[in-house]
C-alpha cells in the first residue's frame, strides 16, 4: 500500500500523467494551500479557540511560528518541514481521513517554493472572519452580470439562449441536431409543464395544425392550465421539504392543516406570481402586515401571506412530545429550517457552519449564527412554541355565529339526552331494587342515593353487600343494558314466588268460610287484590325491561347531538411562522454546535462573503414595525436584484426540470464542493433576464421551451458519445426518466379516471395487510393489524401532488421511483434504474387495477380486440401503434388468452380476454416509451 501511496506522489510531483505540473506556476497559501488545511485542519488547529500542541494553522506565519515542537514548517525544505511529515505518515489528519496524495504534493511543492502567500496576512484574526480575496473571487460570489449575446451566425438561433449555447458548440466542433417532431414536442412540453401525458385528441389536433405558431399556441396553452401549478408547484415543494407530518420521532405525528401551504404554492405558479414576492411572502408573509396599514383582518391577500409561511414550518418538528431533550429538538428543527432557506434560495449549504467554520466554503460559524439570528425572534428556541401553538384560526365572524347557533341546538339535545339517561339510571335502580328482600330495599335505595362522602358505615357495607346496585352509575349503564334478559328473568322469577305465596295467604284466609274455593293466579286479583297488583307492577318491569336498550338509545341521541354539530362551519387552521410583538431576543454563537454552551452575542446579518459587492445592514429591531422586521429585511435584501445567488439559484433550477440538469449540476450547491456552471455567461444573462422581466416564470417557460436548444431532436450520434457523452453542451435533448408522481399520474390519466380536484385535505396513505403504503384510510382491528380495502374511496384518483407526503410512510408506487426524501428537504431528485421498480410494474396491486381498468374501458369502447389493443395503444402514448407492433400484441393477447384459459378452465373466453388485454395494457406501462420523455 505504501509503495503504491509513494507512486502514485512520484507521478504527481513529476508530472507525469493527467496532472497540472506545479513546478510550472508558483503557489501561494491562500490559493493553494489554506483550502486543504481548511477542510482538514483548521477545527483541530485554530478554530474556536482550539490549538491543538499549540499550532494555529490558519495563516501561514503562524505555521512558520509553529507549536510545541517548534516551526511546523521550514520554507524552501520540505524534507524539514515537519507538518509536511506528519501528513505524509498518515498521522495527521488523525483517523482514516488522511490528505489525499493531490493535496499532499500540493503542500510539498508550495514548501519548496518558498511557502509563499499571495500578499501580507493580518497579524491576527481578531478582527472578525477571515475571508481571502481568492475566496471572494469565487464565480458564484460575484455580481449577476449580462454578458454580451455571442456572435453566431445560424438561422437556428430562436432565442438568446440558442446564441449561448451554439457559440459552446461551435468551439467544439458541434451543432444543434435536427428538430424533434411534432408528437415528441407535444408530449416533451406536455410532461414537462404539467407532468401529465398530452391526450391522444391534442396529440392529434397539434401534430395536423397548419399554423406556423402551433407550437408557441400549445405552451401557452399549457401555461394556462391550473395543472401547470400542480406540475410546478411540486418541484418546489421539494426544495421546501414540504410533508404532511412532523417527523422527528417515530410516531411521526400528521400535519393537519399543511395542505394550505402546498396549496399557495399551487395558487402561485398558477397566478405567475413574481418569484421576487414568492420569496418575500414565504419569508417574512406575516410581517407584510404592517405594510397593510396593520389591518389583522384576513382578506384573500392576507391569508395567503400567512399561508406562505409555512415555507419557515416545513422542517421536521418533534418538539410537541416535551421530555429532557426538547432543546435538543427544538434546536434541530431551527437547524433543518436554516438547511432548507439556505439550500432553496441561496444554493449554500450553510449548515456545514452549524458547528464549525464551513470547511470549503468561507462561510464561518459566526456568519452561521447571524443568519440563524434573523429568524430568532420567530424561532426563539428559549421560548419556544409548538406546532399547536403556532396556528392561526380561518373562522370568519359569521363562522362564529353559525357555530354559535349550531352549539346551542347541540346542548339542547345534549339536555334532553342527559335527562333521558337519567330515566334510565332511575329505572335500572328500580328493576334492581325489585329483586332485593323487601326489608333492606329502602334502606339499599337511600345508601345508593346518600352522596359517596356521607354515607354511614351501614350504608357502606349494603351496598357492598348488593354491587349490583352500588354500580349502577351513567358509565356502566351500557353494562346492566346488555344484562336486560338476566335481570327480566330475575323480576320474573320474584314475581312467580309473590304470587305463589299470595296465592297462599289467599287461601289460607278463605279456607274456613269458603273451604271449597281454590284461589289461582287469575282469581288473585279477586282474594289479594294488593298483592296481585304489586304481581302485575314486576312483570310489567321485566316486560320494559326485555323491551327498552339504553345503550342503543343514548347512543342514537348521541349519534343526533354529533350529525347537529356536523353542520357548524369547520374551522380550518393555518400553520404559520409569526413573530411575538415587541419581542428582540439575544442571539449567541453555540460554541461547537451545543446550545448549552453559548458563545459571543452576534446580531443579524448576510453572509460575509457576499458582502462584498452587496453590503445590507439588517436592523436587529425595526421601530416602524410591530415585529423586528429582520426576515422582511433579509427578503427585501435577497430580491433587490443586487444578490448574486437568488436568481442564479432559482434559474438554475428551472432550467434543471426542462433539460434535466442544471447549468450548475449542484442545485442546492453553488459552493465549491458543488459543480461550475457548463455555460456561465447563459446562467447570468439569464438570471439578469428573469430579473428585468420583472422576476416572471411563464416568461422564462416560454424562452426556454421556444429555443432550438429544447426543441431539437435527442438522437444519439457517435461523434456526440465521444465528445460530449453527458450531453453537457446541449448538443442534443436529454431523455429523461420520468419522476414518480408523473409515473402515477400518467398511469391514472391513460385510464381516464383522473379527477380534477384541486386543493384540500392530502389523499391519506395507510400500511396494508403485508407493510406496503397504499391509499386509504387506516382501519385497524382489536390487535390493530390493518383491515378493510379502500380500492374506490374518494380521492383515490387525484393527483399525486394530492397525496399525503407522511415522512415516515411514503406511498409505495411513488418510493420505487425514487421520490423525494424530504429530510429535511430535496434539492435534486435521484433518477434510479433498479429491478424493485420493474417489480412493482409487474406485481403491485395498483399497476394491475390501472391496467385492468384500461382494459375494461377498450372493451367496452369496441368489440374487436385489433380496435381494443390500438385505442389502449393511443391512450398510453397519444399516438397511433404501428402495424408491426400490432401484430405482435395481438399475437401475445392471444397466447395470453390461451395461457389463462389453461390455469383455469372455469374462464369463460371473454373473461380471459379480458385478464390477457390487461396483461397487455400493463405492458404498456413498462414500456421504457410510457416511463421515460425524450
Amino acid at each position: 500500500m505504501n509503495a503504491i501511496r509513494s507512486l502514485a506522489l512520484f507521478v504527481v510531483l513529476t508530472g507525469i500523467g493527467p496532472t497540472l505540473g506545479y513546478s510550472a506556476s508558483p503557489l501561494t497559501f491562500e490559493k493553494d494551500v489554506r483550502p486543504i488545511l481548511k477542510a482538514h485542519c483548521f477545527h483541530c488547529h485554530g478554530e474556536s479557540g482550539v490549538k491543538e500542541a499549540e499550532l494555529d494553522v490558519r495563516l501561514r506565519h503562524w505555521i512558520v511560528a509553529g507549536g510545541d515542537s517548534g516551526e511546523a514548517i521550514v520554507a524552501g525544505n520540505p524534507d524539514e518541514s515537519l507538518l509536511l511529515d506528519r501528513v505524509t505518515s498518515g498521522d495527521m489528519p488523525p483517523g482514516d481521513k488522511n490528505l489525499s496524495d493531490g493535496d499532499i504534493a500540493t503542500l510539498r511543492e508550495w514548501i519548496q517554493q518558498g511557502a509563499k502567500t499571495a500578499r501580507e496576512e493580518p497579524e491576527s484574526l481578531d478582527a472578525g472572519d477571515y475571508i481571502t480575496e481568492e475566496e471572494r473571487a469565487f464565480w458564484s460570489f460575484q455580481p449577476i452580470s449580462r454578458p454580451q449575446l455571442p456572435a453566431v451566425a445560424s438561422s437556428r438561433v430562436a432565442t438568446p439562449i440558442d446564441a449561448f449555447v451554439l457559440h459552446r458548440l461551435e468551439s467544439q466542433g458541434l451543432a444543434f441536431s435536427e428538430a424533434a417532431d411534432r408528437y415528441t414536442l407535444i408530449r416533451r412540453a406536455t410532461f414537462d409543464l404539467w407532468g401529465l401525458p398530452p391526450d391522444p385528441e391534442s396529440v392529434e389536433a397539434f401534430v395536423h395544425d397548419p399554423s406556423p405558431n402551433a407550437y408557441e399556441n400549445l405552451i401557452d396553452r399549457l401555461l394556462a392550465s391550473p395543472r401547470y401549478g400542480e406540475r410546478w408547484g411540486r418541484h418546489w415543494l421539494d426544495v421546501a421539504g414540504y410533508a404532511d407530518s412532523d417527523g422527528y420521532t417515530n410516531t411521526d405525528v400528521e400535519r393537519e392543516f399543511a395542505y394550505f401551504y402546498r396549496d399557495y404554492v399551487i395558487d402561485s405558479f398558477n397566478d405567475d406570481k413574481p418569484l421576487d414576492q414568492f420569496v418575500v411572502e414565504q419569508l417574512a408573509g406575516d410581517e407584510l402586515v404592517d405594510e397593510a396599514g396593520g389591518s389583522g383582518e384576513l382578506t384573500p391577500q392576507r391569508i395567503a401571506q400567512l399561508a406562505a409561511t409555512g415555507f419557515l414550518r416545513m422542517a421536521p418538528d418533534g418538539t410537541a412530545a416535551g421530555g429532557p431533550e426538547r432543546d435538543l429538538a427544538i434546536n434541530s428543527t431551527i437547524a433543518d429550517t436554516i438547511d432548507i432557506v439556505s439550500t432553496s434560495l441561496l444554493g449554500l449549504t450553510v449548515g456545514c457552519a452549524r458547528c464549525h467554520d464551513h470547511r470549503y466554503d468561507p462561510i464561518s460559524q459566526a456568519d452561521y449564527h447571524r443568519l440563524r439570528a434573523i429568524f430568532e425572534p420567530a424561532l426563539d428556541w428559549k421560548k419556544w412554541k409548538t406546532p399547536l401553538q403556532r396556528r392561526i384560526s380561518l373562522y370568519t365572524e359569521a363562522d362564529k355565529q353559525a357555530r354559535a347557533a349550531v352549539e346551542a341546538r347541540a346542548n339542547e339535545a345534549t339536555a334532553a339526552r342527559t335527562r333521558r339517561q337519567q330515566e334510565h339510571l332511575d329505572r335500572t335502580l328500580y328493576e334492581e331494587l325489585l329483586v332485593v328482600p323487601d326489608e333492606k330495599r329502602e334502606p339499599l335505595k337511600a345508601a345508593y342515593q346518600t352522596e359517596k362522602a356521607k354515607r354511614t358505615a351501614e350504608q357502606v357495607a349494603l351496598l357492598a353487600e348488593y354491587p349490583s346496585v352500588a354500580s349502577i352509575s351513567a358509565g356502566s349503564l351500557y353494562l346492566y343494558s346488555q344484562q336486560r334478559a338476566r335481570r327480566a328473568n330475575d323480576i320474573e322469577k320474584a314475581a312467580a314466588e309473590r304470587e305463589a305465596r299470595y296465592i297462599a295467604e289467599a287461601q289460607k284466609k278463605i279456607a274456613a268460610e269458603s273451604p271449597d274455593v281454590v284461589v289461582t293466579a287469575i282469581s288473585l286479583e279477586q282474594h289479594h287484590p294488593t298483592g296481585f297488583a304489586e304481581i302485575q307492577r314486576y312483570r310489567e318491569a321485566a316486560a320494559i325491561c326485555r323491551k327498552l336498550d339504553s345503550k342503543k338509545e343514548l347512543a342514537d341521541l348521541q349519534s343526533e347531538i354529533a350529525e347537529i354539530r356536523s353542520t357548524a362551519p369547520k374551522e380550518n387552521f393555518l400553520r404559520v411562522l409569526t413573530e411575538p410583538v415587541n419581542h428582540t431576543p439575544e442571539s449567541h454563537l453555540f460554541i461547537r454546535g451545543d446550545h448549552n454552551q453559548l458563545g459571543q452575542t452576534v446580531g443579524p446579518g448576510e453572509l460575509t462573503v457576499l458582502q462584498s459587492f452587496t453590503p445590507v445592514q439588517i436592523e436587529a429591531n425595526d421601530p416602524d414595525r410591530s415585529t423586528t422586521g429582520r426576515r422582511l429585511a433579509y427578503a427585501r435584501h435577497l430580491t433587490s436584484g443586487k444578490h448574486p445567488l437568488l436568481a442564479r439559484v432559482l434559474i438554475n433550477r428551472m432550467w434543471l426540470h426542462h433539460f434535466g440538469r442544471g447549468i450548475v449540476d449542484s442545485p442546492g450547491d453553488f459552493g465549491r464542493l458543488g459543480s461550475e456552471p457548463t455555460h456561465p455567461e447563459l446562467l447570468d444573462w439569464l438570471a439578469d433576464d428573469l430579473m428585468r422581466g420583472g422576476w416572471k416564470m411563464k416568461r422564462m417557460h416560454r424562452m426556454m421551451m421556444l429555443s432550438t436548444t429544447y426543441t431539437q431532436g435527442s438522437h444519439r450520434t457517435e461523434k456526440l458519445d465521444r465528445i460530449d457523452p453527458d450531453n453537457r453542451l446541449y448538443a442534443r435533448m436529454s431523455i429523461r426518466r420520468l419522476e414518480s408522481e408523473a409515473i402515477r399520474d400518467a398511469m391514472i390519466a391513460a385510464t381516464g379516471v383522473m379527477t380534477s380536484e384541486m386543493h384540500g385535505p392530502p389523499v391519506p396513505v395507510k400500511e396494508d395487510a403485508v407493510g406496503q403504503i397504499v391509499l386509504g384510510k387506516e382501519k385497524l382491528d382489536g390487535e390493530r393489524k390493518p383491515t378493510g380495502e379502500d380500492n374506490d374511496f374518494e380521492g383515490v384518483s387525484r393527483r399525486s401532488v394530492y397525496v399525503q407526503v407522511r415522512r415516515s410512510r411514503p406511498l409505495a408506487v411513488l418510493e420505487t421511483f425514487d421520490i423525494a426524501t424530504v429530510s429535511p428537504n430535496c434539492t435534486e431528485r435521484n433518477f434510479s434504474n433498479v429491478a424493485p421498480q420493474s417489480l412493482l410494474m409487474m406485481n403491485s396491486q395498483f399497476a394491475i387495477d390501472h391496467a385492468e381498468r384500461l382494459a375494461d374501458q377498450m372493451i367496452r369502447a369496441d368489440d374487436d380486440p385489433a380496435q381494443q389493443i390500438s385505442q389502449a395503444w393511443k391512450q398510453c402514448f397519444g399516438n397511433s401503434i404501428e402495424n408491426t407492433v400490432l401484430v405482435e400484441m395481438m399475437e401475445f393477447v392471444e397466447k395470453q388468452t390461451a395461457a389463462f384459459r389453461a390455469r383455469n378452465s372455469k374462464l369463460t373466453p371473454a373473461a380471459a380476454h379480458r385478464l390477457a388485454l390487461a396483461s397487455a395494457c400493463q405492458a404498456m406501462f413498462s414500456t421504457n416509451e410510457f416511463l421515460y420523455v425524450d
